[in-house]
């Protein structure tokens, strides 16, 4: 699936880790700038679900 995260870096940041805990992390872009505020950006990520244990 592919997800895109939008926020402060710290923001966007602490998303990934909380989502890299129950997905499978595939690729994370570069961080885009966001086009109206520059304090926010978005990254995007490829994910697949966790195989269950």
């Amino acid at each position: 699936m592919r997800i895109r995260l939008h926020g402060t870096p710290a923001e966007t940041t602490a998303a990934l880790d909380a989502i890299a805990r129950v997905l499978h992390i595939r690729h994370v872009s570069r961080p885009h700038p966001d086009r109206r505020s520059p304090m926010f950006q978005r990254i995007y990520l490829d994910a697949t679900p966790k195989e269950k244990r």
